[in-house]
């Protein structure tokens, strides 16, 4: 079975990103940089993996992407209605609506959609994008966790989950540390 897998950056203090959206405050190497683009290229949208030069790069964990508004709206000041060409594009959102037929709008419920992905036979995992209200509400569907934990304190701004209070453990499998003071966690649901 396929894992819902929530890839994430993160503040010192648990934010995703700032009370606008912000996530440009993340310290960004060049080696952490080059691991990304290697390890998970997926992870980049469309125009980005264009600009760095990996656009013809196939995806090497996730072939299928689940976000919320949140995440999705910021494309469209690209613009692009597709962020996530290169996958398998769902929306969760009650309210909004896409022309674009590469990307699915999910009204219902965003447990029984990550139920249907996983219960597909592709070879590949779900990329759990964004947001923290998302991710709380998915929390007992998610299989792993890769946290790029970044060595900055945000103050505000939107939390890793939000919900409500759900403790749920996950074990450490392995860790990685790069020149910027980042590292990457892996965890997988204990």
């Amino acid at each position: 079975m396929r894992k819902l897998v929530y890839y994430i950056a993160v503040s010192l203090d648990g934010y995703i990103a700032g009370p606008g959206g912000e996530f440009d405050f993340y310290p960004l190497s060049e080696e952490m940089a080059a691991w990304i683009n290697t390890r998970y290229p997926e992870t980049l949208p469309t125009h980005v993996r264009r600009h760095v030069g990996i656009d013809d790069v196939p995806n090497k964990v996730f072939d299928t992407l689940v976000m919320g508004r949140g995440t999705y709206e910021p494309a469209l000041a690209v613009p692009t209605t597709s962020p996530y060409s290169h996958l398998r594009q769902y929306v969760v959102s009650g309210t909004l609506t896409i022309d674009d037929p590469a990307v699915e709008v999910e009204t219902g419920d965003p447990v029984e959609l990550v139920r249907r992905l996983k219960a597909e036979d592709t070879g590949m995992d779900i990329y759990l994008c964004g947001g923290g209200r998302l991710a709380g509400s998915l929390l007992p569907e998610i299989d792993e966790i890769i946290l790029k934990s970044y060595p900055v304190v945000a103050g505000a701004g939107i939390p890793m989950f939000s919900g409500g209070f759900d403790p749920t453990m996950f074990t450490p499998t392995r860790r990685e540390s790069f020149d910027n003071g980042a590292q990457v966690t892996w965890l997988t649901r204990t």
